[in-house]
């Protein structure tokens, strides 16, 4: 079923094949060392899906998600992976970043396995870790939910502390907190370690009444800058969606995959496949983008203008319009 749906990204960003001699056109992107972003990198360069569709990916390691914001708006990179939120705040302010798709996943909550928390309305009083920082699109998403679900403000009901995930999975771990929120890849080693994933944001959206499935991560890049290189963004495109087609549906490809995910052991390096491959998205359109409006709505409720400045709705021109499947 997974290789069917993704036929249809795949046939939508296929690129014509270059002519011959023609030099590919480069393309930087920010990533992190062991970014799932740097995954589907390494996929496309070790098999030239980017050669065949004639442009040239190059990979600029950061520390830091931050710094690659930082290098995209600086033009020290061409694209990197961010949140439409940020693309469209920064759009209502006057710039002309866009976004197109990357990965539905988000995060999820994280407990012991014997823990006696079994839903959100068990987390007032307990020692909360949330990894980012408190306008973290999975905080703002939890918020959301206990508010909606359960009447609780967690903002003030919980013990909260923010921090990088590492040092957040590491509390979790050693008994300082009761619960984690954090980014799938960790939400994925800890079920490896035996701890219970109680609630995906995935799941918390749904039951905010949105329906449709949201890509909240994609890759970012100037307007101005993708109309001027039309055909290598098309050709990026392309070889991505090579990229996640292998990924969804080869199991070699992981084994070769392994170093780069920071994986300990073969039963991590299974649950992030697994996540990651739940997250590859297969439809992206009006339905997709409606549904980003209605979560971007409660979002701005929680976030208030901190997190999209004064804008009420998405900014036009956020998604990219190259991009539909």
């Amino acid at each position: 079923m997974l290789l069917a749906l993704l036929s249809a990204p795949l046939a939508a960003h296929a690129a014509p094949t270059p002519a011959a001699g023609a030099a590919a056109a480069s393309i930087r992107i920010g990533v992190l060392r062991f970014g799932t972003v740097s995954w589907e990198l390494d996929v496309v360069r070790r098999h030239g899906f980017d050669t065949a569709a004639g442009v040239a990916v190059e990979p600029v390691e950061f520390a830091a998600a931050q710094a690659t914001q930082v290098a995209l708006q600086a033009g020290k990179v061409d694209m990197v992976a961010l949140d439409w939120l940020w693309v469209s705040r920064q759009r209502s302010e006057g710039a002309d970043w866009c976004f197109t798709p990357f990965s539905n996943a988000v995060g999820g909550l994280v407990v012991p396995a014997a823990s006696p928390i079994q839903s959100v309305a068990d987390l007032p009083g307990r020692k909360l870790g949330v990894a980012g920082s408190p306008l973290d699109k999975s905080w703002l998403i939890l918020r959301a939910y206990a508010e909606r679900t359960h009447g609780i403000d967690l903002d003030t009901a919980v013990d909260k502390s923010f921090g990088a995930p590492p040092l957040i999975a590491e509390e979790l771990k050693a008994g300082r907190l009761d619960a984690m929120l954090t980014f799938w890849p960790f939400v994925a080693k800890a079920e490896a370690a035996g701890m219970r994933a109680m609630l995906t944001m995935d799941a918390a959206i749904s039951a905010l009444g949105i329906s449709a499935t949201v890509p909240v991560v994609g890759y970012v890049f100037s307007e101005k800058w993708a109309t001027r290189n039309r055909a290598a963004v098309d050709g990026f495109l392309s070889a991505v969606a090579e990229a996640r087609r292998r990924l969804a549906t080869d199991d070699a490809e992981w084994r070769a995959l392994a170093p780069l995910t920071g994986a300990a052991d073969d039963a991590e390096l299974e649950r992030l496949k697994t996540w990651y491959r739940r997250g590859i998205p297969t439809h992206w359109g009006t339905q997709e983008q409606d549904a980003a409006e209605r979560l971007f709505e409660v979002l701005a409720e929680i976030g208030g203008p901190t997190l999209v400045g004064a804008a009420k709705t998405i900014a036009p021109g956020t998604f990219w319009p190259g991009a539909a499947y």
